[in-house]
């Protein structure tokens, strides 16, 4: 391998893209040795300098340094073609011994030379240049995909720094590199077999010159990347003592990389490099990376970085690189911000093993389980303690607990429960009055910044949050409700009134196949139906929440997921059709008994369709029918709309409000959060 140059000193053209000379240092021979040994342990080349004796004409030659103790080291020459006929016209004039941010060139006395290698004397002392000021790193194995106005080229990644690109692209007739304009940004992609590592808009620097291969240097043509959308309410960042680690296997250069983190959020953190060997570039994917926090405490997550803002610190060039976490698994993370939550109030727990009894005395205590209530679950009780036993202590990835807890006692709960494919429905909010001021405050604050973290993860599978309340409970009433009338958008959020009775199960009347009535699962044109009346009516988000909307896909993933954990969940979709017109559509959600302690995963949703034509008696006749699904003799019912009831005279017990929050707006709810915060008017 060679390069040549007819410039008096030439540079490497290792060293050309970037080199400018910065500062100058004297090493000695033994510093020389070192270099030459470390050169052969990992296996990598020097350059020899051939100099023409008349013309000012040089090649460079790679060679492959042999171990070296003395005063000499012999070079072998790594495949030049016509080596003998050069070594007859040209002589030797340097060693250039060349790294990624300096270059020795040692100027030696020749001992022999010949096809095969080439043996130096070292000089005592030679200069090392510093010519880089950011080191670039070479690549292999990176695939560089090229678009510029619908113009794709193929190539690879040559070399890399923490600020641009150089790569070898390819033109395949009848292309021509006169299809890439410098005056545009093309769009770069970099990959390892089918994984993105990068991908976004570069600035051309510069290009060789070719008609098949060319290579070019680009540079990002933003300073960071977006990967959510702007959000006014970001997560709060920490400094942690002592500060964790990220590390991780670089993609490109498949070198091991170890960074402390100096701040860190619930969605991301940041590190500190040195500017000169900076590695993390804006945009850059990093498909695994290990937050540890000691040798048992680590996590693993998928990461981007998304900026890197150079700044001095005492005369020297450092960078500040912000990541952002793209996936990781859900009770990491959970994990991850409980550590993150506890630093920031000892008292402040996520999903922490919870001793049952001062739990059940807890719920007692606030009155959150009344009298009536406990009438309706103490014949049941053995069932609601072996439910809340694995929900408390197991961690199952479908519910999450937050718990304002001091010295044993607990002051503040709130829960979550992920009951719909990307819907997690609050529950069980309750706070002791004469506990630590705003204990309910804080865990519904808790509960708000989880939410604010967690939304963009996958693994989160969160798009809405919902709850049922009851209009009469205050607090609820003036927290969810006056929100939902602040936003006055139903499709951001929305409350929709439905009717709640107990039905108590009886043996189903036989079933007439002959008569008109049928009930039957549901088919995609039913959900449709249903669709295009809720928006009438309600406009709100409701069905999309409740996984009724006709796009819906097989929802057996959830339900396989409570499976693996222990736990039971099936939703079935019935419709009830008069001479083949559609009347209603019953929702039934089967579940372990406790889950929700008004048992509103354990029953019938009724979407009545036709009020006018849908008596009550057909009402209780279709409940009577799919009552046999459930294992108990009064069944929760809710129907939807309250007006039916009321029209039909359907005896309910009361009202629930199912409330929905389109996660896409995240930022109006977390400003009325804060809200809450800041005033703290609302009594709990």
């Amino acid at each position: 391998m060679e390069s040549s140059s007819k410039a008096a000193n030439p540079v490497p053209l290792e060293l050309m893209a970037t080199a400018t000379e910065k500062k100058s240092k004297s090493i000695n021979k033994t510093q020389m040795l070192n270099r030459l040994n470390f050169i052969n342990f990992v296996e990598k080349t020097v350059l020899i300098e051939l100099k023409h004796p008349k013309f000012d004409f040089t090649h460079h030659l790679h060679a492959k340094p042999q171990p070296c103790s003395g005063d000499t080291v012999e070079c072998l020459w790594v495949g030049t073609p016509d080596l003998e006929q050069k070594l007859k016209v040209f002589e030797v004039a340097r060693l250039l011994i060349v790294d990624d941010q300096s270059l020795v060139p040692v100027i030696p006395q020749v001992e022999s030379v010949d096809a095969k290698s080439v043996r130096l004397i070292l000089p005592e002392r030679s200069e090392e240049i510093c010519t880089r000021r950011v080191r670039r790193y070479p690549a292999q194995g990176i695939q560089a995909r090229l678009s510029q106005n619908g113009a794709p080229f193929e190539g690879f990644l040559v070399d890399f720094s923490a600020v641009s690109f150089q790569v070898e692209l390819r033109a395949t007739p009848p292309q021509t590199f006169h299809w890439i304009s410098a005056g545009s940004a093309p769009n770069l992609t970099l990959l390892r077999g089918s994984e993105t590592l990068y991908s976004g808009e570069c600035e051309i620097v510069r290009h060789s010159t070719g008609d098949e291969t060319r290579t070019y240097v680009m540079k990002p043509a933003t300073k960071g990347v977006h990967r959510f959308g702007a959000r006014k309410y970001r997560s709060s960042r920490q400094k942690l003592v002592p500060s964790p680690n990220i590390n991780f296997i670089h993609p490109i250069t498949q070198k091991l990389v170890d960074l402390k983190i100096i701040d860190m959020s619930g969605t991301g953190f940041a590190v500190e490099e040195d500017m000169q060997s900076a590695i993390l570039l804006p945009g850059m994917i990093i498909p695994q990376m290990k937050i540890q926090f000691s040798n048992t405490t680590k996590f693993t997550c998928k990461a981007q970085v998304v900026y890197s803002n150079p700044f001095e610190d005492n005369d020297e060039i450092k960078c500040k690189c912000g990541l952002v976490i793209l996936d990781i698994a859900i009770n990491d993370h959970l994990n991850y911000l409980s550590l993150l939550q506890q630093a920031q109030n000892p008292n402040s727990y996520i999903s922490n093993t919870v001793e049952q009894d001062a739990l059940w005395n807890f719920f007692f205590e606030t009155g959150f389980i009344y009298p009536q209530k406990y009438a309706s679950i103490q014949g049941k009780k053995e069932e609601f303690k072996q439910t809340y036993e694995k929900l408390y202590t197991q961690n199952p990835t479908i519910a999450r607990h937050f718990i304002y807890q001091k010295n044993g006692k607990i002051y503040g709960h709130f829960a979550m429960l992920r009951f719909y494919e990307k819907t997690w429905i609050n529950q069980h909010h309750a706070a002791l009055k004469s506990g630590p001021h705003k204990a309910g405050l804080v865990v519904m604050s808790q509960l708000s910044r989880y939410i604010n973290d967690a939304q963009n993860l996958y693994s989160a599978h969160m798009d809405f949050i919902a709850g049922y309340f009851r209009p009469n409970n205050r607090f609820p009433k003036r927290f969810f409700g006056g929100f939902t009338q602040k936003v006055a958008d139903p499709k951001k959020c929305s409350i929709d009134p439905l009717a709640y009775f107990p039905f108590h199960a009886s043996s189903p009347q036989a079933w007439d196949s002959t008569g008109p009535w049928e009930v039957a699962r549901v088919q995609a044109d039913d959900l449709r139906a249903l669709e295009s009346i809720y928006e009438k009516e309600s406009g709100g988000l409701m069905l999309s929440a409740l996984d009724l909307k006709s796009n819906r896909e097989s929802r057996e993933t959830l339900s396989e997921e409570y499976r693996k954990i222990g736990f039971r969940r099936e939703n079935l979709l019935f419709s009830v059709k008069k001479n083949d017109d559609l009347k209603a559509i019953m929702m039934v959600n089967l579940s372990d008994i406790g889950l929700n302690m008004s048992d509103l995963t354990n029953c019938i949703h009724v979407f009545v369709l036709d009020p006018e034509d849908f008596p009550k008696e057909r009402l209780f006749w279709m409940l009577s029918v799919l009552s046999v699904k459930f294992n108990q003799d009064e069944i929760p019912v809710l129907v939807y709309p309250r007006t039916y009831a009321d029209s039909q005279s359907v005896p309910y017990e009361k009202t629930y409000n199912i409330w929905v929050l389109n996660l896409q707006h995240t930022d109006l709810y977390m400003e009325h959060m804060e809200t809450l915060l800041q005033t703290a008017k609302y009594g709990i």
